[in-house]
């Protein structure tokens, strides 16, 4: 049908194609069996790429979130275990205690008499990234943090110091 239109023009001047320009023009308007051109391809990869990375860095930026948020609300809990460990013994474990203290009764330090028979906890994990968490205390104030996924004081994103009272 196609063929049809083309013989219909006015001007035939404008039909001046080579012979098998013209071929791959009629069977790609026809509907014949015709490839993509390996430019074609690749500018369908270099999309298909732009893509994938976008997404994938959206993913793996969800994922650091993730874990910031994990450590938080593990930081919260051991808070209130401390806070519970504070009512029955008097005071906060001391820095030399440690968040151990939490999990077997201490042997150093101020003695807790009303200590909890199986402790507060079975055992302290560790944060997302594997690194220990920061505790200190005089007894009475405490101060828990984590360093992030560098394991080093300060940073920024990913790496920031958090606490049990941060936002995400």
């Amino acid at each position: 049908m196609r063929i049809v239109n083309l013989m219909n023009l006015n001007n035939l001047n404008n039909l001046k194609v080579k012979i098998t320009g013209l071929k791959i023009r009629l069977s790609a308007r026809l509907g014949g069996n015709q490839g993509m051109t390996l430019v074609e391809i690749m500018v369908a990869l270099t999309l298909l790429g732009l893509v994938g990375s976008f997404v994938a860095s959206k993913v793996m930026e969800s994922l650091g979130e993730g874990k910031q948020r994990a450590a938080i609300i593990q930081m919260q809990n051991f808070k209130g275990l401390l806070q519970e460990y504070r009512r029955h013994c008097g005071s906060y474990p001391t820095t030399e205690q440690g968040l151990d203290a939490l999990v077997k009764k201490p042997a150093v330090g101020p003695e807790c008499k009303r200590y909890a028979p199986n402790g507060y906890v079975d055992a302290i994990p560790q944060d997302p990234w594997d690194h220990d968490y920061v505790y200190e205390s005089d007894g009475k104030t405490i101060k828990l943090k984590s360093f992030g996924a560098d394991g080093v004081e300060g940073g920024e994103g990913e790496n920031r110091d958090l606490s049990p009272d941060d936002k995400i």
